[in-house]
């Protein structure tokens, strides 16, 4: 990105009409490839009542370097190599399997993941956990949208949902028992988080007592054996959503936890969970995040494998469901502007309870609560609301027996695939995996070791630029997605451009971008295969 260009960023942006009401109309300019194409999107920032968590501290060293508006008098795009380090890696999340006794029988060799904020606060959330009382370990990416706090509680309960509906009747009695005789109460996931990822700490416990009735309510099912996990991830979204549709009409003395209720509900969330249990992956989809396999074939060569479709209008089997839920007389206007009723990109989604309720409903809720305005959230019915639901948090699972060729997996939220094609992110990996195998210092040293030779190994190192690469897979993917020129190289002068557009300019340039990335052991598929 040349000065020009850069230049020509701030006057657009200072020259641009925004249109101010409950939230803001903008006329959004997204880079899609060497194109550029504009769109209007209705933005709006929730507001945190007195109490709660705040995110905008999360991140916060990402926020050092970013203007607060377009009319600041000193605006510059420059940032140092360091600083744009500094930016790029706050997120950075990595684990590593342990590797028991010499032998690592887990399918998942590690992970690594990152978050890049757009919005501010973010909107996106991720998770990661290791299943205790089942087997296997799951990973999820939250997009949120209209604010964060779907994403947020989304992230925090899903996983929960999923692997009580994974556990054996023993199990769920023993965990009622303990909960019944006020005893400690097995763990159900051993979580793997980043320091800054947040949490809904004021009504953890409300979390916990609804989840108890769902597991409850399996109980109640009498059915063993339980759930195959396509039916468990299936009926946890149904249920999850069923929830935060519930929770916000029920009525409550506490404030806060009212005011939470109401953001989640009336924020949405689209959610990509992949559970893999040895070779078994399932991959739980609903919205637009996306999850592709990496697969290394016989001949060197890498192709993709997507395990998802993104629901939206660009979706023929989406367009055809909506189709068949919804009268004849309505065909013209279930998608407007490749929108949802005109409003919103993807077509399944948590919360969003503007397009599930009934205009009663909607108007009870909102008519008995405290002051809306505050909290930013929009009271807007959308023309030709005539059946509802339009939405539906249900998602399509996807399942695939693991090869010891599939080398990993990519879950990330759309505003990494709006910049990256499939193709492009696998090539970004499986080149990453190259560089960081050929650069791994192959020390055959000469006997005897001088400090001489020490130091001629340390430059050939240095030049093959090892220092320069990212370790964190997933921060090569978000620096190549916002920095890359036409080429596909980063260009290190549009890269700063990218990240120090100010609040009120950004999102028209990029969205927040979460990713996980997750390395499979190909030894212990092979095993797995030598012995079955």
């Amino acid at each position: 990105m040349s000065r020009t260009v850069s230049s020509w960023i701030l006057s657009s942006a200072r020259n641009s009409i925004v249109l101010q009401e409950k939230g803001r109309l903008y006329s959004i300019c997204i880079p899609n490839r060497n194109k550029i194409k504009w769109k209007l999107v209705f933005s709006k920032t929730y507001l945190y009542p007195a109490g709660s968590c705040s995110l905008d501290n999360t991140f916060s060293l990402k926020k050092a370097f970013r203007h607060t508006s377009t009319e600041e008098e000193h605006f510059s795009f420059q940032l140092s190599p360091s600083q744009i380090n500094d930016i790029l890696r706050a997120g950075e999340l990595s684990h590593k399997i342990l590797d028991l006794n010499g032998k690592n029988a887990n399918s998942v060799l590690k992970f690594e993941s990152n978050q890049l904020a757009s919005n501010s606060p973010i909107e996106d959330r991720r998770s990661a956990a290791t299943c205790l009382q089942t087997k296997g370990m799951m990973f999820g990416v939250f997009d949120g949208h209209a604010g964060s706090a779907c994403a947020q509680a989304v992230s925090e309960r899903l996983l929960h949902y999923i692997a009580v509906s994974l556990m054996s009747r023993q199990t769920l009695e023993e965990i009622e028992l303990a909960v019944e005789c006020m005893k400690p109460v097995l763990p159900i996931l051993q979580w793997h988080k980043h320091p800054n990822d947040v949490e809904y700490r004021e009504i953890t416990s409300q979390y916990f007592e609804n989840l108890r009735v769902y597991w409850q309510h399996l109980l109640d099912l009498d059915t063993e054996p339980g759930f195959s996990l396509e039916e468990a991830m299936i009926c946890a979204f149904k249920r999850l959503d069923s929830d935060i549709s519930l929770e916000v009409q029920a009525a409550q003395e506490n404030e806060l936890m009212r005011n939470i209720a109401l953001q989640v509900a009336f924020s949405g969330a689209t959610a990509c969970v992949a559970h893999i249990d040895g070779v078994h992956l399932h991959v739980a989809n609903t919205g637009d995040c996306r999850a592709i396999l990496g697969v290394h074939e016989e001949d060197g060569t890498w192709s993709t494998l997507p395990l998802t479709r993104d629901h939206n209008a660009f979706d023929e089997f989406e367009i055809r469901r909506l189709k068949r839920e919804h009268p004849r007389s309505e065909e013209k206007t279930l998608l407007v502007n490749d929108r949802l009723l005109g409003i919103l990109m993807p077509s399944r989604a948590f919360g969003d309870v503007q397009l599930k309720w009934s205009k009663e409903l909607q108007h009870s809720v909102l008519e008995n609560s405290c002051d809306v305005d505050a909290l930013n959230i929009y009271q807007y019915v959308p023309p030709n609301y005539h059946t509802p639901p339009y939405l539906t948090a249900e998602p399509e699972v996807t399942y695939h027996k693991l090869r010891s060729k599939d080398k990993f997996l990519v879950i990330a939220s759309d505003g990494l695939w709006e910049m990256l094609s499939n193709e492009k992110v696998v090539k970004l990996v499986a080149g990453h995996l190259t560089e960081l195998n050929v650069q791994k210092p192959q020390l055959a040293f000469e006997k005897p070791v001088n400090l001489g030779y020490m130091h001629s190994l340390l430059l050939q190192r240095k030049n093959r630029g090892i220092a320069s690469l990212d370790q964190n897979i997933a921060t090569h993917l978000i620096r190549h997605a916002i920095g890359s020129n036409e080429y596909g190289e980063v260009d290190q002068e549009k890269l700063a451009a990218m990240l120090t557009l100010p609040e009120d300019l950004a999102r028209m340039y990029r969205d927040d971008i979460t990713v996980t990335v997750v390395y499979f052991n190909s030894e212990t598929i092979e095993n797995y295969y030598r012995n079955n």
